[in-house]
């Protein structure tokens, strides 16, 4: 936590140069802007990673409902915030929500060490900081694993730093674009994958200590394949409706015809990495369990690599787009590799044909659907037009 606290510091002091590091193609009337904002948001980290640390203790003892719900405070104070600064000036009201999402934080800690306190965790962490466990293995596992896993969990949060990097020095609103399609497919990924996996990598790890790999791998299987179909038709979907969506959600005030369709071309982009990169999340929790983190961080390393290398080659034709498409391309990479690395200690065969099969008519039979749903909106004039 001291870490953390000394960065948001360093960051305040030199936000300035920070700013220059994450956004090096904007000019330097917008970095001069932009710096104050930045220092501002940093704050969040601190919150965050508290909020991060209890939330793990909370599921160790099974109590997921504080995780689900805490985000939406953060939704909660963005709302309050507009609310707020209503009538005022664009970059007066983009400081309300800066501090819209401190306050965020704050209430998102606030309620985790409410449940801390109700589920006995505050007492387990002041016995656990009286006692003298620094000797015990599992301590110097958790040493030794610590920073591998923090890097082998980091891969969507780098490549959205590199695509926001990369896209400053294209045309205006490209770094926007890529948010909003970004928001909306963290969606189905927090939803779904994330979800599960919460809940998903206590069991594991509990029946992997017990020496039951069965009982792992059927909860690995089940899992999989509930994703499969969860993602796989949430990306049919938002492929087929990708205009559409933006167009509902955001087509207002000073977004345009054009913002919509440029930001609905990488939410295709984008959606092609959702499958990819929620299965590799529980597959990455496989590996966590036999205290894997490593070899994890290995396979994050060189999926990182493959998305930069994409990145510098579909930039240019594809613009925003290509920086999406080159992510999605690093998450397939990403669940190859995890996929791989589990299949050497697999006790059942996750991916069959028949199944395949069966998800392949779902996905053809849904996409039917909603072409069909959507040509009956376009003919009635009810969804968006060219």
């Amino acid at each position: 936590m001291a870490v953390v606290a000394g960065l948001s510091i360093v960051v305040n002091l030199f936000s300035y140069a920070v700013t220059t590091l994450i956004a090096f193609g904007f000019d330097e009337a917008t970095r001069e802007m932009t710096a104050p904002l930045v220092a501002i948001n940093f704050y969040y980290l601190d919150f965050i990673f508290a909020v991060s640390f209890l939330a793990g203790m909370l599921h160790y003892r099974k109590h997921f409902a504080t995780t689900a719900y805490a985000t939406a405070l953060l939704n909660i104070a963005l709302i309050i915030a507009l609310l707020l600064a209503q009538g005022m000036e664009k970059l007066e009201i983009v400081y309300y929500l800066s501090y819209g999402v401190l306050a965020g934080g704050a209430l998102q800690l606030a309620a985790h060490l409410y449940a801390a306190k109700k589920t006995g965790v505050c007492k387990v962490l002041i016995a656990g900081a009286k006692s003298d466990a620094d000797s015990s293995d599992d301590t110097g596992r958790f040493k030794k694993a610590f920073f591998p896993a923090i890097f082998a969990s980091s891969a969507s949060h780098v490549s959205a730093f590199l695509d926001t990097f990369l896209a400053s020095f294209l045309m205006a609103g490209s770094i926007s674009y890529l948010y909003y399609a970004n928001r909306i497919l963290q969606l189905p990924l927090a939803v779904f994958a994330i979800a599960v996996s919460i809940a998903l990598f206590p069991a594991i790890a509990r029946a992997i200590k017990n020496a039951d790999l069965n009982r792992a791998s059927g909860l690995l299987r089940k899992s999989t394949w509930m994703l499969m179909y969860l993602l796989s038709l949430s990306t049919v979907g938002a492929v087929i409706l990708s205009d559409e969506i933006m167009w509902l959600l955001f087509e207002r005030g000073a977004f345009t015809r054009e913002d919509t369709l440029e930001s609905g071309w990488v939410l295709m982009m984008y959606m092609v990495g959702l499958l990819p990169f929620g299965l590799a999340k529980i597959f990455s929790l496989w590996h966590f369990s036999h205290h894997r983190q490593k070899a994890v961080a290995k396979i994050t390393a060189v999926s990182l690599i493959v998305n930069i290398v994409l990145s510098l080659i579909l930039i240019v034709p594809m613009e925003a787009a290509g920086l999406a498409l080159a992510s999605s391309l690093s998450g397939v990479v990403l669940f190859w590799m995890n996929y791989r690395l589990y299949r050497k200690d697999a006790v059942t065969v996750i991916f069959t044909a028949p199944r395949l099969l069966w998800l392949l008519l779902s996905i053809i039979a849904f996409s039917l659907l909603l072409l069909a749903f959507k040509w009956t909106l376009a003919h009635y004039g009810l969804v968006l037009q060219g």
